[in-house]
């Protein structure tokens, strides 16, 4: 089921607004303490959060708010993931609780399977050349979500290795061949789940892009 079906759309949209500011205060955490992981993984966050609503004005291409809480959410468990908090003995929930990696991975997996479900879906309806039957979209998805995790988890273990090298606190943390492999696992999951339902979430999404793919080539 839907989860305007349990919250109306304007609880959503305050839930979005209360996330948002708490990362604006993580972000000042982060600026306070001189702490380059907190800083940079909570205002990348804030500014993904923000680019629903960048997109609504200046493109007018509205998102569901359900799909801007769900991406709020995995930015926002991220960014909280590397806040050190007094219960946990100032450790974050990254270093102190073990599945906290594996939930936000699976979360942030779903929304760049959401991104690759929706656009390929779209470009099948707007173009006669492209046709993606519920099959081959199934596995496009898992391969593409697969090939996107193998990318983070080289980009986590070089900026992990560079920081060493200099020095410095690093902004993404590789824990070894354990964590790289579990990663992928729950990068599977979160593909999967996307690629289970999002033809029931993810439709209004498509057929705004293929309605502006439409647009633009009768424009031409």
């Amino acid at each position: 089921m839907r989860l305007t079906t349990y919250v109306t759309e304007r609880r959503q949209t305050r839930l979005v607004r209360f996330l948002q500011a708490v990362m604006v205060g993580i972000l000042a955490v982060g600026l306070l303490t001189l702490n380059p992981g907190i800083v940079v993984n909570a205002a990348v966050g804030l500014l993904v959060t923000f680019l629903p609503a960048y997109l609504e004005r200046n493109y007018k291409f509205a998102m569901n708010v359900g799909l801007v809480l769900w991406i709020t959410v995995a930015m926002f468990l991220h960014a909280f993931g590397t806040l050190p908090l007094p219960a946990l003995d100032f450790l974050s929930p990254y270093s102190a609780t073990w599945w906290w990696d594996h939930m936000t991975h699976a979360l942030s997996s779903s929304l760049v399977a959401g991104v690759a479900y929706a656009t390929v879906v779209a470009l099948d309806e707007h173009s006669e050349f492209v046709h993606m039957p519920p099959k081959v979209l199934f596995v496009f998805m898992l391969m593409f979500v697969l090939a996107f995790g193998v990318v983070w988890e080289l980009l986590e273990f070089y900026i992990s290795v560079g920081a060493g090298l200099v020095g410095a606190d690093t902004v993404l943390t590789q824990y070894g061949l354990e964590d790289t492999v579990l990663d992928m696992f729950y990068n599977t999951v979160g593909g999967l789940l996307v690629a289970v339902f999002g033809s029931a979430h993810l439709s209004g999404v498509s057929r705004e892009l293929a309605a502006r793919l439409d647009a633009r080539s009768a424009n031409r």
